[in-house]
């Protein structure tokens, strides 16, 4: 029986060698906070020269959304391929290995057949009591800061904040005793100077050293490298800041919460509160709403350059031909819009990402598509790319291969997309169609607690200025048979 284990051991790492032979490689670049504020998905305001020039060398998704609006899950469903609801998994301290010890993440497959997994900067949450997850990556994971700052006045003299505390594990049970840190700065300083141009630097590092061990091993790389602007505070060199004009910078269109929308549905303050100048209410004025605009697309701008750098070092070492490039956000963020300046809803600022999909001799160049992508559709789309079998793994798989759409951007694998997000006792689950968005707020452990309802036209009413339930019953009633097919959600773990 031993010597058959052994024979078995050594015939699985063979195949698993010969597969990586023949396999590409695979690069994850994941943005936090990243909405579609980008000038290839046709913001005007935007300048992402960078992440535009990559869009062009494969697909667009220009209608994919997030599973959950908020990082640890968000980031959850993309390593995994299965949603919050199939997993529990929906707090910014959730524990996947508490919750599921022998999950297999999409690192994880790939190094079961001779890839060498990486990680670099944010790919899973650190901070909240969640220290990510080591054990997903083959070689230690390079981490660097979330909150950063470098100008003195922006923690009040070099004190500790609130959200450095929070992302950092320190203090957690007295982060109301800290001071609030500053919502942006701009200070002259280089790229590296913030964690995100050092994490390009190591992530092109890293680059290097991959082509070489390929060379002489024939190893393929799996690289997740996560960079973190512009999540607050929008702290970004001020030559990014200068690129950008704030007058020439729009305010939201709709500033009210949606008419007739249930009260669990609503938010404000909560996350930007933590930030000075912000009142405490999370009330922004349009002085202060123009600033923090500017940091965001500051910080986009700034982000952009650091991917520009992986890109171009991937080109000059002649990796590019032979890399699967993603380029993914986490969930999207509002700035202003419904009065809200944070993510952590369902609603479309705070849901729609962008993809996109680089794949040589696959994917279709300088194309778009409009088929509802979600996060989880990225781990069996990459496993296909490469080659390698469907994911047989111990979680459930919720995502779609969109394989066929890369070579086709017409082809259409599902209708809809599905996110969710929990409030108080409820938990909202959203059926988002091309023209509807239909969100159920359910306590599925308690029958006595009444229902709420959305549905939102973004043909008639792209700003969610109306809740449109009671007017579109025939609409409602249809999206809601479509949420009824999915499996009762696990709780909250």
């Amino acid at each position: 029986m031993k010597r058959i284990l052994i024979f078995s051991t050594i015939l699985f790492l063979g195949l698993a060698k010969s597969y990586a032979l023949s396999k590409p490689n695979v690069l994850l670049l994941l943005v936090d906070d990243l909405k579609p504020a980008m000038g290839c998905y046709g913001d005007k305001h935007a300048i992402t020269p960078h992440m535009d020039a990559l869009a062009k060398r494969g697909v667009r998704f220009d209608l994919a959304y997030c599973n959950q609006a908020v990082c640890a899950p968000s980031r959850f469903t993309l390593m995994l391929g299965a949603h919050s609801t199939s997993t529990g998994l929906y707090g910014l301290g959730s524990h996947l290995r508490r919750v599921m010890p022998n999950a297999v993440t999409m690192s994880q497959y790939f190094s079961q057949f001779g890839y060498r997994a990486e990680s670099l900067g944010k790919v899973f949450h650190i901070g909240h009591g969640n220290l990510g997850d080591p054990q997903a990556f083959e070689v230690p994971h390079f981490h660097d800061k979330v909150i950063e700052y470098l100008v003195p006045e922006s923690t009040d003299g070099g004190k500790l904040t609130r959200e450095e505390a929070l992302f950092t594990n320190q203090k957690l049970g007295q982060i109301r005793s800290l001071p609030r840190g500053a919502a942006f700065e701009a200070p002259v300083a280089k790229d590296e100077d913030y964690a995100d141009g050092r994490v390009a630097n190591e992530t092109i590092n890293r680059l290097k050293a991959a082509k070489a061990r390929r060379a002489k091993e024939g190893t393929p790389f799996f690289i997740a490298a996560g960079f973190v602007r512009p999540h607050l505070p929008f702290s970004a060199p001020k030559k990014y800041w200068d690129m950008h004009d704030p007058a020439k910078l729009p305010l939201a269109v709709n500033k009210s919460f949606p008419k007739d929308a249930p009260r669990v549905a609503l938010k404000r303050g909560g996350e930007i509160s933590a930030f000075k100048p912000v009142p405490p209410g999370g009330q922004i004025e349009d002085e202060l709403a123009r600033n923090l605009i500017h940091g965001y697309y500051a910080s986009t701008t700034y982000v952009d350059a650091q991917i520009g750098k992986v890109i171009r070092a991937l080109d000059e070492l002649g990796l590019a031909e032979n890399t699967i490039v993603v380029l993914w956000g986490d969930h999207g963020w509002h700035l202003g819009d419904l009065s809200i300046w944070t993510k952590h809803t369902n609603f479309e600022q705070a849901n729609r990402i962008p993809i996109l999909i680089s794949a040589p001799g696959v994917a279709r160049a300088r194309e778009s598509s409009r088929q509802l992508a979600e996060t989880v559709d990225i781990f069996p789309t990459v496993a296909e790319l490469a080659g390698l079998p469907d994911p047989k793994v111990p979680q459930p798989i919720d995502g779609i291969s969109l394989v066929p759409v890369l070579k086709d951007p017409s082809v259409r694998v599902r209708d809809h997309a599905f996110h969710a997000y929990p409030r108080g006792r409820k938990l909202g689950r959203a059926i988002r169609t091309e023209r509807y968005r239909f969100v159920e707020w359910k306590n599925h452990s308690d029958a006595t607690v009444p229902v709420d309802y959305e549905l939102y036209d973004y043909e008639a009413d792209p700003w969610e200025i109306q809740n449109h339930y009671t007017a579109k019953p025939d609409v409602a009633k249809k999206l809601k048979a479509i949420l009824d097919k999915y499996p009762t959600p696990k709780t909250r773990k």
